[in-house]
């Protein structure tokens, strides 16, 4: 789905705003749904601001840079700490896979190997 253009969200207010219709007959003649009307409408009113609002998007990363760094830290001290291991040392509160995740984009592996 694509995002509605900023000249687009402001024909849409402007035409509530003018009381050309209701919010629903709004969206009907734009072509947009009643849900869309209502977002703009709350978002204008709470932000002041009808411009897409994609950064916002998501959850936001609990393991960060610092936390990356003492993961790097804790593996090249002790290469075959287990990943509750590494949460629990880090005193990080998020997934066991995310901590996996992180030490993929490091490069770092967590395969043992009879080699080593």
């Amino acid at each position: 789905m694509k995002t509605l253009s900023l000249d687009l969200r402001e024909r849409i207010l402007a035409a509530y705003d003018a009381d050309e219709g209701t919010r629903d007959e709004v969206a009907h003649r734009f072509r947009v749904s009643l849900g869309m009307v209502k977002k703009l409408l709350q978002q204008r009113r709470r932000l002041g601001d009808i411009r897409p609002q994609h950064h916002r998007s998501g959850c936001k990363p609990r393991i960060v840079a610092s936390h990356q760094h003492q993961l790097r830290t804790l593996l090249a001290k002790k290469p075959d700490l287990t990943l509750k291991e590494l949460r629990a040392a880090t005193g990080l509160a998020c997934t066991l896979p995310a901590i996996h995740y992180v030490l993929i984009r490091l490069g770092l592996t967590y395969k043992k190997r009879r080699s080593g």
